[in-house]
């Protein structure tokens, strides 16, 4: 019997802040000596008053006007989200609930129920004995939540929405949301349902703490057959929280799963109301230009392949590295999609194996010079990629280093005309093959004259010469 899953993600992001949500500690997620960056604010101690941190309702603010979702304009408050843990120092979490900062809007396809700030937990570190040891640096981060409606389908739309705010944080300078570092998790709610089972019966399943795009991925997928597995046995799935193990590839239950009375919110009486109209600074920022309008202008402007443009909106600065070079060819179309071929291929592959900074020793000029010998005749691709290979190493004017190593391709017919003779000379099969009407014939008497100049002939001027010849 066919199922339908239904997946809706929270995602937790820290927010980049000189200081902490609540007080004036240092917000580092560098910082790896364990509990330097506190005060009694952040521990919890008796008597001690929260004040809030206006940077972090920008950023959330920012990411909801970005998104199309309805800002908070007229209301907004922070709750008590009331549950213990140990690395929760106060008992209870300052959170948002009934009135978040953000309600609505759709990011990559998926609609947003809402977005609200909160206080990150403190780290609990288990690699000394039998004992957990607790780091309070993190404990009152600002940290994003931002909640989808339960509309994506499968696995591939979940990673899809995470990598897209990863993104959007970054072009906003809201979050770097490293997930190694742990400054963006992803959490998914799983559901299975009948085929054609158009009530919302299943059960919700939330598995927590995804670190990466290829665990959501994997998680979710999982998820999904578990349960399905679960109810073809005849038998209930259970209401729960359920961790990721990377070395099973499975999901494992964790506890059972709150609700939302659960955690006794309730309006936190040591924070003011907030009224975002009256903040006037709020109502006159501007955005910049989005991962998803750069998309679009890129493909407008410059018509490049798809795969070509992800790359540039992921790496702002390959993107702008890109965009310099496409300025001096002004406009140049098949200019313009020759260099984002040796971008997105020669010089990533080159970045990933070189030291250094590549971009600064090939600049943006050096290539598109290179990129006019190639559109001109004088190097062949072949001859290109041997001189960004020495200009990733050192540097240089392209011309100067293809004098230097003999790039240059030869088109002086008297000379190349010599060179025909020989391999006409010398594959008389081939030739009969090719008068016979066989034109792959002449594609391997060209290879043998490319490989009797050693790669320096214009392939284009022997192709002549073989044709005229060969008449």
């Amino acid at each position: 019997m066919p199922y339908r899953p239904v997946i809706g993600l929270e995602i937790h992001a820290e927010l980049h802040t000189q200081t902490k949500m609540f007080c004036a500690c240092k917000n580092d997620a560098e910082e790896t000596r364990p509990n330097v960056n506190i005060c009694p604010v952040c521990m919890a101690h008796p008597g001690t008053l929260p004040v809030m941190n206006k940077k972090a309702v920008e950023h959330v603010l920012r990411v909801g006007t970005a998104v199309g979702g309805m800002l908070a304009t007229q209301f907004t408050e922070f709750d008590r989200k009331n549950y213990f843990y140990p690395d929760i120092p106060k008992g209870y979490q300052i959170s948002q609930y009934k009135y978040p900062l953000v309600s609505g809007g759709i990011l990559a396809g998926v609609e947003i129920t809402r977005i609200h700030l909160e206080e990150d937990t403190a780290t609990s570190k288990h690699n000394k004995g039998d004992y957990s040891l607790i780091d309070y640096n993190r404990a009152g981060v600002p940290l994003m939540e931002l909640v989808t409606e339960p509309v994506i389908a499968d696995a591939e739309t979940a990673m899809r929405f995470a990598k897209e705010l990863q993104l959007l944080l970054r072009y906003l300078g809201a979050s770097e949301a490293n997930m190694e570092k742990g400054q963006m998790r992803v959490e998914a709610n799983i559901s299975v349902y009948k085929e054609g089972d158009d009530r919302l019966s299943g059960t919700k399943v939330e598995v927590k703490n995804l670190n990466s795009f290829r665990v959501v991925g994997k998680a979710i997928a999982h998820e999904i057959e578990r349960q399905i597995t679960v109810i073809e046995r005849g038998e209930k799935v259970v209401q729960e929280t359920r961790g990721w193990d990377e070395n099973k590839g499975e999901t494992f239950s964790q506890r059972k799963k709150e609700s939302s009375h659960d955690y006794r919110y309730f309006p936190d009486p040591d924070l003011p109301k907030l009224d975002i109209s009256e903040i006037t600074e709020f109502a006159t920022f501007v955005l910049p230009e989005l991962p998803w309008q750069k998309r679009e202008r890129y493909a407008r402007e410059y018509g490049i392949k798809a795969e070509d443009i992800e790359s540039y909106v992921t790496d702002t600065i390959l993107g702008a590295y890109f965009e310099r070079i496409a300025d001096i060819l002004e406009g140049d179309t098949q200019a313009v999609l020759l260099a984002s071929n040796y971008i997105t291929s020669d010089i990533i592959g080159l970045m990933q194996v070189s030291d250094g900074d590549i971009l600064s020793r090939i600049t943006p000029e050096s290539l598109a010079s290179l990129v006019g010998m190639v559109a001109g005749g004088e190097v062949s691709s072949r001859g290109a990629k041997d001189i960004l290979k020495v200009m990733s190493e050192r540097g240089g004017d392209p011309r100067m280093i293809a004098s230097e190593h003999n790039l240059f391709q030869k088109s002086d017919t008297e000379a190349l005309g010599v060179i025909v003779d020989d391999v006409i000379a010398g594959n008389t099969q081939a030739v009969l093959e090719y008068r016979a009407g066989k034109i792959a014939s002449l594609q391997f008497l060209i290879g043998q004259g490319m490989k009797a100049s050693k790669g320096s002939a214009n392939p284009s001027v022997l192709k002549e010469l073989f044709e005229e010849k060969l008449k």
